[in-house]
C-alpha cells in the first residue's frame, strides 16, 4: 500500500516519515505546489504534498490543484488523506475538533476543477454523490479509536474562494444550507481525486468558531488560530502515524 498525504495550514511535513527522496513531478497542467516528499514509516510507502506549497506560499484559490493530484495519481499512491484546517459552523464545533466529513458543497468559482476538458475530450460525468472514499474514512476512524482520539464521523463541508474569512451573512447561509464546517481548499480537491479513481477523504481540523459563531461573533482571532493549530496538529500526526502502521504492506 502507498499512501499519499495532502498537508494543509499548520502540517507542511510530516515527522515520523523517514524520507527516502524529494521528487519534482511535471505535469500536463503544470507544477504542483512543490516537489513531493516520498518515504515510509515501516515499510509503508507515503507520498506527501504540502498544499499550500513549501513555506506555505500559495492562497488557497492560486494553488494547482490538477497538478497536485495528477502528481500523486502519477506515483501510484493507492489513497489519499487530506488534512484541512476549517472554521466550525455548528454549535458543538469548537476549536480543537477532528472531523471527516462526508459531504461537500462548494461556493468556489474560477478555478480549474476538471481534468474533462479542452481539445479531443470526450464529455465525462462522474458520480460524486458521497464524495468522500468511504474505506479511507473508515481507516482515519479506527486509528483514531486505537488512540482513543474523539472524532466527529460525519459532517458537511462548505468550500469557500478564498483567500478572506467569510462574512458572518455568508455563513448565516451556509448554516441555512447544511454546512457544518468552512474551508477553501477542499474543492475542487475531492472532484479531482474521484476523475482519477483515487481513494480520496478529508480530516478536518476545526481551528475556530466561523464568522458570527460562538467567540467568533465580533470577530475572529487570527493568533488564537494560530495556536490552536499547533496544540492539534500533534493529535493529527499521531493519528497519521497509527493509520500507517495499521495498514498492510505490499507483498514483494
Amino acid at each position: 500500500m502507498k499512501i499519499g498525504i495532502i498537508g494543509g495550514s499548520g502540517l507542511d511535513r510530516f515527522g515520523d516519515m523517514k524520507t527516502v527522496r524529494r521528487q519534482s513531478v511535471r505535469t500536463p497542467y503544470g507544477d504542483p505546489s512543490c516537489p513531493l516528499t516520498i518515504g515510509e514509516i515501516d515499510g509503508i510507502e507515503l507520498v506527501f504534498l504540502a498544499r499550500h506549497g513549501d513555506g506555505h506560499a500559495i492562497a488557497p484559490h492560486e494553488i494547482n490543484y490538477r497538478a497536485n493530484i495528477w502528481a500523486l495519481d502519477h506515483l501510484d499512491v493507492d489513497s489519499v488523506i487530506a488534512i484541512a484546517t476549517v472554521g466550525g459552523i455548528g454549535e458543538h464545533l469548537g476549536p480543537g475538533t477532528l472531523v471527516l466529513p462526508d459531504q461537500i458543497i462548494d461556493y468556489t468559482s474560477g478555478r480549474a476543477a476538471t481534468f474533462f476538458e479542452g481539445p479531443g475530450q470526450p464529455v465525462t460525468h462522474i458520480d460524486f454523490t458521497w464524495p468522500y472514499d468511504e474505506s479511507v474514512r473508515r481507516l482515519l476512524a479506527a486509528a483514531a479509536a486505537e488512540l482513543g482520539e474523539p472524532l466527529i464521523g460525519q459532517g458537511t463541508y462548505g468550500c469557500a474562494q478564498g483567500p478572506r474569512l467569510e462574512t458572518a451573512a455568508e455563513i448565516r447561509r451556509m448554516a441555512r444550507d447544511g454546512c457544518d464546517l468552512v474551508g477553501m481548499t477542499g474543492m475542487p480537491e475531492a472532484a479531482l481525486a474521484r476523475e482519477l479513481g483515487l481513494p480520496y477523504a478529508m480530516l478536518a481540523v476545526v481551528v475556530n468558531h466561523a464568522a458570527g459563531m460562538g467567540d467568533s461573533s465580533q470577530g475572529i482571532s487570527l493568533e488564537a488560530i494560530t495556536a490552536t493549530l499547533e496544540a492539534t496538529m500533534l493529535r493529527v500526526r499521531n493519528i497519521l502515524s497509527v493509520l500507517v502502521r495499521q495498514a498492510t504492506p505490499r507483498s514483494s
